[in-house]
């Protein structure tokens, strides 16, 4: 992708892309973002935008074996993605909720390799370590074990509460949320960007004016 757009994409809040890829009408309004299961967990980072890199794990469950090849070939495809990276992670297991699937030591691999942030579907853990290497988490939020975290397989389509994520798909998140970014009409989105600001800009200057009511507001609507 052009590196310019890239540029571009973090200076604008995720609500905006959002309502910006709504214009370009290619996709349903209800695809392209996780539930509020997933969080922010560090807003003060700002906006993270980067290409997936799959896996799905497992955590509290004990079904599939503990190899180490998973882990490299995990390694491998952070490294080989177009950058920056965002890692995301699947829990398939049983009980999901309960377990971290990453902390100090696999960021500092993942951001080593070109990573910036991971996304996961269960719990991260050491937030303070993380947080000082400049590392986006997002997640449904914290807990200090990793039980019996393994890699069970990577570079596949993932579910992450309700966003379907494949290889290489872009995301973009921030303090409001996650939304991917389809790669249809994406040299179109600066532009879309630019009307859906606009607008909000004159309804805002509109509602600001001395003597607003809602008549006023009901008669813009309708006219």
């Amino acid at each position: 992708m052009n590196e310019d757009l890239l540029t571009f994409l973090k200076t604008v809040d995720s609500p905006t892309v959002s309502n910006a890829i709504e214009t370009l009408q290619i996709r349903t309004r209800s695809e392209g973002f996780p539930s509020v299961d997933i969080r922010c967990l560090f807003p003060e980072l700002g906006v993270m935008c980067g290409y997936a890199v799959t896996a799905q794990v497992e955590t509290v469950s004990n079904v599939n074996p503990l190899l180490e090849k998973e882990f490299v070939d995990l390694f491998a495809a952070v490294e080989a993605s177009p950058k920056p990276a965002v890692v995301v992670m699947q829990d398939i297991g049983s009980d999901h909720g309960r377990a971290a699937h990453s902390g100090e030591v696999m960021c500092t691999i993942f951001s080593t390799l070109g990573a910036i942030g991971l996304v996961s579907n269960c719990a991260v853990r050491d937030l303070s370590a993380v947080r000082q290497l400049g590392f986006h988490y997002f997640a449904r939020g914290s807990v200090s074990s990793h039980a019996h975290f393994r890699i069970v397989r990577s570079n596949i389509p993932v579910e992450i509460h309700g966003m379907t994520v494949k290889p290489g798909d872009l995301l973009h998140g921030d303090e409001n949320g996650i939304i991917s970014i389809p790669e249809q009409k994406r040299e179109m989105l600066p532009d879309a960007v630019g009307r859906v600001l606009q607008g909000e800009k004159a309804l805002l200057d509109f509602v600001r004016q001395p003597k607003f009511t809602s008549s006023l507001l009901i008669d813009r609507f309708l006219h």
